[in-house]
């Protein structure tokens, strides 16, 4: 700027500005009396005294480690320990859910929708595990509103992040606790998908080049431990069954079943276009994979679905192995 110049705003633009700074002051001296209060329910509890519908058990053990592919032999046997993972699968309450329920959490969530913040998403959870779950041990659970965050605007749209925490015992002595998250949040309007975004590229690293060099060449390669004979996937540098480091890879036919299945409604990347189905496939040699589903309408979708292996060119740069049902 040269010596003597001045800078002018006309009288409409000063009060444009001023106007849009008091807005923006308004709005967020509104966001921190609503915040006011949410923080009431902090410390409130969620349950009290809770029990969970069943002791430690080995079929639910058995079922929890067929579903993960875990073979790991702490968990059979007369010796047998829950996983750790498993601590908040002990105190689900089912269709019917828990009668110890306090109304606390029912009435924060309340206030939160009547507020615009409908739509509600799991976010994370934390475990810390204190003593290992055996069957037989009976569980009781006390939860508690640990914290409702302040507003957040995040790429789904503004909300409360609202943490629960819950203290698991098993006959009576505390084996660990359980943190769980959810964003309750009223939607951001929907941008328009621009047409130059470009699919996530995957991680190909020295464990898993084999894999991709498979899909390049329109193979689908399942690693088998050359000590065990055990297939496993998706790609390790050991076997998960005897831990031996050496293996070799069969091709698998491509026949599989949907053996669980989500549907994705809000992708964190503009490529995507949802609605659409993501399934943990079965394949014909026992072992499962995740991946897209293609061919049928993502409400058509079932478990137990047929599908067969087919080849996604998704862009020039990639290609991507998609199983596709069939509504027949």
């Amino acid at each position: 700027m040269t010596a003597g110049a001045e800078v002018g705003v006309d009288e409409n633009g000063a009060r444009d500005v001023a106007g849009a700074e008091a807005g923006a002051e308004a709005a967020a001296e509104e966001a921190a009396r609503f915040h006011t209060l949410l923080a009431v329910f902090e410390g409130r509890p969620a349950a009290t005294a809770g029990r969970g519908k069943d002791a430690v058990n080995e079929p639910m053990i058995r079922h929890w480690c067929e579903a993960m592919g875990d073979a790991n032999p702490a968990y059979t046997g007369p010796d047998a320990v829950a996983p750790p993972t498993m601590l908040q699968a002990w105190t689900m309450g089912g269709l019917s859910g828990h009668s110890d329920r306090s109304s606390a959490y029912d009435e924060l969530l309340a206030l939160l929708d009547g507020a615009g913040f409908t739509s509600v998403v799991a976010t994370d959870c934390e475990q810390e595990y204190h003593r290992p779950l055996r069957p037989g041990a009976a569980i009781t659970f006390d939860a508690v509103i640990e914290t409702v965050s302040a507003r957040k605007t995040t790429k789904l749209g503004t909300g409360h992040f609202v943490t629960t925490r819950m203290d698991v015992q098993a006959d009576g002595e505390l084996a660990g606790t359980h943190r769980f998250r959810i964003l309750k949040y009223a939607p951001a309007a929907r941008r328009e998908k621009k047409p130059e975004a470009r699919r996530p590229r995957p991680v190909v690293n020295r464990d898993n080049q084999g894999f991709w060099d498979g899909v390049r060449d329109h193979k689908l390669l399942i690693q088998r431990c050359t000590s065990c004979t055990a297939l496993r996937f998706p790609w390790l540098p050991g076997c998960n069954a005897c831990g031996s480091p050496d293996w070799d890879s069969v091709e698998a036919s491509g026949a599989g079943t949907v053996f669980s299945y989500v549907v994705m409604h809000h992708p964190p990347f503009p490529a995507f276009d949802p609605p659409y189905a993501v399934a943990l496939v079965e394949l014909a040699e026992g072992v499962r994979m995740i991946s897209n589903i293609t061919g049928v309408p993502y409400d058509k979708v079932r478990i137990g679905l047929p599908v067969q292996l087919e080849f996604l060119r998704v862009d020039d740069g990639l290609e991507l192995p998609v199983f596709r049902g069939s509504e027949g």
